[in-house]
Formats: structure tokens, C-alpha cells, sequence
């Protein structure tokens, strides 16, 4: 058994609900499809949730490198900071991605 969303109010309901505890919206007897959809809806924020932080580690070099030198100062925490962020953000969320990625739907 599995949680997945209601396709009329987004709540969360069981996998295996013939209708909605929330709205009272009757489910298909096919809840692969849901299953299916909601899967593809956390594929696609952890894709986000990746471009975000990849453009956080990009804000982090800019800050650090602009100008031609090397930063110094409150600019120096803030751009490492940025880059460290950005880069471990990125490596969690691509484990997060790969475990999605192995679960059957």
C-alpha cells in the first residue's frame, strides 16, 4: 500500500481507496495510473529541486570569482557559502533522484 494524491483535491489518500476520504470522488479501479502520475510528479520537483541548486553553485562561483580576483571578505563567506550549498544540495538531490528512479510504479 502506498500514499498517492487524489486526482480532485491533491489530498493524500491510499493506493488502494476506491474513493477519496477527503472529497468523496469515486477512483478508477486503474490506480497504476495514479500511482504512475504521482510518480512523474516527484520526478519532475526533484529535476527543480536539482536546477536550483546547480544554480546556487553557480551563484557561488560568480560571487567568488567576479572581477578576476579571488574574493575577499564578506563577499569570500557569502560566495562559498552559495557554492558549498549549491553543491551538496546538488548531490543529495541527484541520491534522491536515483532511489526514485529504482522504485517500481
Amino acid at each position: 500500500m502506498a500514499l498517492i494524491e487524489c486526482p480532485s483535491c491533491n489530498k493524500r489518500i491510499s493506493s488502494k481507496a476506491t474513493e477519496c476520504q477527503h472529497c468523496g470522488s469515486q477512483l478508477s479501479g486503474d490506480n497504476q495510473v495514479l500511482s504512475k502520475i504521482s510518480h512523474i510528479k516527484r520526478s519532475a520537483q526533484l529535476v527543480n529541486q536539482g536546477l536550483l541548486s546547480m544554480s546556487l553553485f553557480i551563484a557561488g562561483v560568480v560571487v567568488w570569482f567576479w572581477g578576476g580576483e579571488p574574493a575577499e571578505g564578506l563577499r569570500s563567506y557569502i560566495g562559498g557559502a552559495c557554492f558549498v550549498l549549491g553543491f551538496v544540495g546538488y548531490l543529495v538531490t541527484r541520491l534522491q533522484i536515483v532511489l526514485h528512479e529504482r522504485k517500481k510504479v
